[in-house]
């Protein structure tokens, strides 16, 4: 056993590693690169106004990734309780240098990004959790996200997420994802019975009818919490057809690379807007779509290629290094 003044070596897989949560990573990935590609362009203000946009992808994937936030929080916590006796101060370098990366992100690249947001609500969220029974963060998640609600913010949904998250890993949810078709089946027609009026008034709303604005936000945050429960569903129930194998070729090895494909993505988007010129928010959609779909199959080429000689994405590897204080093979 390690003493507390030695840090463990950098675990080795020992756990296997769940292949639908990195197809689900890698499918939210391109829904937020989607939606990012003209506030990264032309500035954190820019608006669309392009209903599908609106309806279908804005607020649709970051609540996705918020979720498997919390569950790879709650399963590195797992790994590093069965590695070291001081588990809680790996996490702690974990944020500490999420944090770190998503500040240098802000300064150097984007104002919108969301690393530092994230890294600051784990740390003023997720770590105190981890003292917290799993029935306490279950409930504590379900109290904050009825306060979202009634909030009308994305942001304010975020912890709840986390917790949630973290929440179906310490009840076994998260190790028999991938065992059933039948919950995921039932709950994608629940969120989808949910998400149709929610849908219906913000469209409503968007086109000038008559609803009142604190009204439409708060049915675009339903639906947007709604709908993001429908993709994953979505996703899960696909995996287990015969497309799996396409599903996971397409989107594990961007899952596996994300943290380093969100920030290349950041570079790749504003070298796009410099050769494209003009306002990003006048783009046509064909234009958005066209370099959602270059950046992502430069960023799927790239990662499918490292991944088929080393064993993280490069950014992965600091972050790993960091959070273990021991250089991690790669």
């Amino acid at each position: 056993m390690p003493s507390e003044s030695t840090p463990p070596a950098p675990p080795s897989p020992g756990r296997t590693r769940i292949a639908a949560l990195d197809v689900l990573r890698g499918f939210a990935l391109c829904g937020i690169l989607l939606a990012n590609i003209q506030p990264i362009a032309g500035g954190i203000d820019v608006v669309t106004g392009r209903a599908w946009m609106d309806l279908l992808v804005h607020q649709r994937f970051f609540p996705i990734f918020s979720l498997l936030f919390g569950i790879g929080f709650a399963l590195l916590m797992e790994s590093a309780a069965a590695r070291g006796a001081s588990p809680r101060l790996f996490l702690l370098r974990r944020l500490v240098t999420l944090l770190a990366i998503g500040l240098a992100h802000y300064v150097l690249l984007w104002q919108g990004e969301i690393l530092t947001v994230y890294a600051v609500l784990g740390l003023l969220v997720l770590l105190p959790s981890t003292w917290l029974p799993r029935w306490a963060v279950a409930g504590l998640s379900a109290a904050l996200l009825a306060t979202s609600l009634l909030v009308g913010g994305f942001y304010a949904m975020v912890p709840a997420l986390f917790l949630l998250g973290s929440a179906l890993v310490r009840y076994g949810v998260i190790d028999r994802i991938d065992r059933s078709a039948r919950v995921p089946a039932l709950l994608a027609a629940a969120f989808a019975a949910g998400a149709a009026p929610a849908l219906w008034v913000q469209a409503s709303g968007s086109s000038g009818g008559d609803m009142a604005g604190p009204v439409v936000r708060l049915a675009s945050v339903v639906a947007g919490l709604l709908l993001a429960g429908g993709y994953i569903c979505l996703v899960l129930l696909l995996l287990r057809t015969p497309l799996r194998a396409a599903l996971q070729a397409v989107f594990a090895p961007l899952g596996r690379m994300a943290l380093t494909n969100y920030l290349t993505a950041t570079l790749l988007v504003l070298a796009a807007g410099h050769l494209i010129g003009g306002r990003p928010g006048e783009w046509s959609s064909t234009t958005v779509v066209l370099i959602a779909a270059v950046v992502l199959t430069v960023q799927w080429l790239f990662s499918a290629c490292w991944l088929g000689r080393h064993r993280y994405g490069p950014v992965e590897w600091l972050w790993r290094w960091a959070t273990w204080a021991r250089r991690p093979p790669l």
